[in-house]
């Protein structure tokens, strides 16, 4: 006989209590959207008293859905992705998803094992910003080639792949920077660019470049630089910069890390910013609006992303025509809008 508490309720005995059907049950504890609020509260009071667990794994081998969604980053600690795993964490939610968060720490093998842990998890559909050195996307042909929808944001392929892509205006942003240092003088630029394996710091140079070309202006291989966007390689290249005159009067960081470290560098020079040197950086983080002197960035608005992510993924999930393996077209790609924010490190 079951007892008030027992683990051994089903679905059938939680209905026949509440005197509502089975289906209107599992669309509650599938946290359905259109329930009623206090159709859902009976049944979570009830779920409660009885001490019903319900069992995730074989619902999910009857249906062949979990309700869950993947999601993989480089690291969770970046202010970036931690705006937009918040976003559509709550988005998802909403329709019913739960979300499963993982970090490729940027390890190529990481991400790959990850993208296996999700698959034999039986996950309805993966979210993937990859790592700096993802190059080859053949691991996720797991996901796609089973039919299980992928969404790749932020790094994404620079070949077409059947997923859907979405990425912010990078080209748009590099060419915002670059317009506004020549627009307030600089003629001595130096550009501190990510690796040319990532979408990223293709896209950012390629906008920048366009701005340097439209004045006129050369960009000579010692003002140029490519290295992993870290403190430490951009104070390398700020002793380089400075090792000998002419300095420059204008510095274009492709991530705000760097372009904090070359303000702290110069400040310990006693250069003088924005007088001397002016300097703008790329994702407006929150640090870049405190620091002395403020900082000029590109603004990114990762919270907006979150929300076109959850629109397409849902989207997809709720396509009625299967996805062909292999194909591309039908997958969108889509550009979100990026903003140059003034500060004192160009307009002091």
């Amino acid at each position: 006989m079951k007892k008030e508490g027992s683990q051994q309720h089903s679905i059938h005995d939680l209905a026949k209590k509440l005197h509502l059907s089975p289906a209107t049950i599992s669309r509650v504890l599938n946290n359905h959207p259109h329930v009623h609020t206090e159709t859902r509260r009976k049944v979570m009071a009830m779920v409660e008293k009885l001490g019903y667990k319900r069992n995730a794994m074989a619902s999910g081998l009857r249906s062949n859905k979990t309700n869950t969604v993947g999601l993989i980053v480089p690291r969770i600690s970046m202010f970036f992705h931690a705006e937009i795993i918040t976003t559509i964490q709550n988005g998802l939610h909403g329709y019913g998803y739960n979300l499963i968060i993982c970090q490729s720490n940027d390890s190529l093998e990481m991400e790959k094992e990850l993208i296996r842990t999700l698959y034999a998890s039986r996950v309805d559909a993966v979210i993937v910003a990859c790592t700096l050195f993802t190059t080859d996307f053949g691991h996720f042909d797991l996901l796609t080639g089973n039919n299980i929808p992928v969404v790749f944001y932020d790094r994404v392929p620079v070949q077409p792949y059947p997923a859907c892509i979405i990425k912010g205006d990078d080209v748009n942003g590099g060419y915002l920077a670059g317009m506004h240092l020549l627009e307030l003088g600089c003629r001595r630029i130096a550009c501190i660019s990510g690796p040319l394996n990532c979408n990223l710091y293709i896209d950012r140079l390629a906008g920048f470049q366009k701005a340097m070309q439209q004045y006129d202006v050369p960009l000579s291989e010692g003002q140029l630089f490519y290295h992993e966007l870290s403190a430490e390689n951009a104070r390398r290249t700020m002793h380089r910069l400075f090792a000998e005159k002419p300095y420059p009067d204008g510095i274009f960081a492709a991530n705000d890390v760097s372009a904090l470290e070359a303000l702290q560098f110069v400040k310990e020079m006693g250069v003088r910013v924005p007088d001397e040197l002016k300097i703008v950086g790329y994702s407006n983080d929150p640090r870049s609006s405190i620091i002395s002197p403020s900082m000029t960035t590109i603004e990114q608005f990762p919270a907006g992303i979150g929300k076109v992510i959850v629109t397409e993924l849902v989207r997809m999930l709720k396509a009625d025509k299967a996805r062909t393996a292999g194909a591309v077209a039908g997958f969108p790609q889509i550009i979100t809008p990026v903003e140059l924010i003034k500060r004192r490190s160009t307009c002091g």
